[in-house]
């Protein structure tokens, strides 16, 4: 299959694997008091908690705009993250429905991109309402500002974790690397802190895909900042990295059901 028809084929299914990503968040939830609100209550309790924290360590001027910067960079990180620490044993827990049915493989990666943006939906909301008393103008400048960064970390939420579960397919070791590489990131990322803090390191911010799919949208949520150059650049990175991806996966369809 080309790309096209493979993209096409999963967009046939978007009704069923967008519903079973729905059905996974409710049960992970069921006879809860708060249910999916707990997505962004578990965000604010660590936007608070390090806020207060790095906030009296970092001796910030303006504690408000920290609380906002801080806050933005946690949740899409948390989004970012999940995606990631997820994609290596994607199609292990699916093996099941590899080895016994003629789905294209593009559906699971699909429900599980689903099942991450609607946790990061739900929490992203709540987060931004919350943050909006610290800044009235969020929900403004998302509406206005950030449709571009926003675009692309969805499509970065995709294709990266896709090329990651083709990888942890054949070498299990990814899965055993994945969370290491996402903690040294998290550390060397300016999510925390801002990047002039890291003084001559501040470059490898700008080498950092993570953190250069997070810090558009932070950038605009903040400032109001339009999107600019940097942002069509980094969506025909997008492009490119999907189109790379879904070819890798069709290169391998056939070889999926022995490997896991």
């Amino acid at each position: 299959m080309t790309v096209r028809q493979t993209l096409a084929a999963g967009w046939g299914l978007r009704r069923v694997w967008w519903y079973t990503a729905t059905a996974r968040t409710r049960a992970r939830y069921a006879r809860t008091v708060f249910g999916s609100l707990w997505l962004g209550l578990s965000n604010l309790l660590s936007i608070a908690v390090l806020a207060l924290v790095y906030g009296t360590v970092f001796k910030v001027q303006d504690f408000n705009q920290y609380v906002v910067y801080l806050g933005l960079g946690l949740v899409v990180w948390n989004a970012i993250a999940a995606a990631i620490s997820a994609a290596p044993n994607l199609f292990e827990h699916n093996a099941h429905h590899l080895h016994n049915t003629n789905i294209n493989p593009i559906f699971y990666t699909l429900e599980e991109w689903a099942f991450q943006v609607q946790t990061f939906g739900q929490s992203f909301a709540l987060v931004l309402l919350v943050l909006s008393v610290f800044q009235p103008t969020l929900i403004a400048n998302l509406l206005l500002m950030s449709w571009l960064p926003l675009i692309n970390l969805l499509l970065f939420l995709y294709w990266l974790p896709l090329l990651l579960c083709l990888v942890g397919a054949r070498y299990r070791d990814l899965y055993q690397l994945v969370p290491i590489m996402l903690q040294l990131v998290f550390l060397l990322s300016p999510i925390l802190y801002e990047q002039k803090n890291l003084g001559s390191l501040a470059w490898t911010a700008e080498l950092n895909p993570l953190y250069q799919v997070l810090n558009p949208l932070r950038q605009c949520l903040i400032q109001a900042q339009p999107p600019g150059w940097r942002d069509l650049v980094l969506l025909l990175a997008n492009g490119v990295g999907l189109w790379l991806a879904i070819r890798l996966l069709n290169r391998e369809r056939r070889a999926l059901p022995f490997l896991i």
